[in-house]
């Protein structure tokens, strides 16, 4: 399921800068702070990611294909930490799943809106224990 892809929009790469301060606290319950390594340089990456949780795992949407750096440096490493209401989480066993997996573990507005779109690229499960 390794796509490539023309790239994250200009628009996003800036949003992100501004993201990476708010994902992950409290009061943005439905953002969170995925923090990963560099594949090859072992460079520490901070990325913002919209996350699905369940009691278990997480589950994140991948609108920009599963061929994104941090996609491909989570699955080669196997694991990244995910800040997500203030608490870090590490996480393990990278698994690319479908809109199916995410509606099961969506409620309320995630829900509906998951119901209302396609996503076409799917989505990343990652189990989860708090750090």
């Amino acid at each position: 399921m390794l796509e490539t892809m023309a790239g994250v929009p200009a628009a996003t790469k800036q949003f992100n800068k501004v993201a990476v301060h708010l994902a992950g606290h409290r009061f943005m319950p439905l953002w969170a702070l995925l923090r990963h390594r560099g594949r090859k340089s072992g460079k520490p990456y901070a990325t913002p990611v919209t996350v699905i949780p369940t009691p278990t795992t997480f589950v994140i949407a991948l609108p920009w294909g599963s061929g994104t750096d941090w996609v491909r440096n989570v699955r080669a490493a196997g694991t990244c930490t995910i800040r997500w209401k203030g608490v870090d989480h590490e996480c393990t066993a990278p698994t690319f799943v479908d809109q199916e997996v995410a509606l099961a573990a969506a409620h309320g507005l995630t829900r509906r809106m998951l119901q209302r779109r396609s996503f076409p690229h799917g989505f990343i499960q990652l189990d989860r224990r708090a750090a």
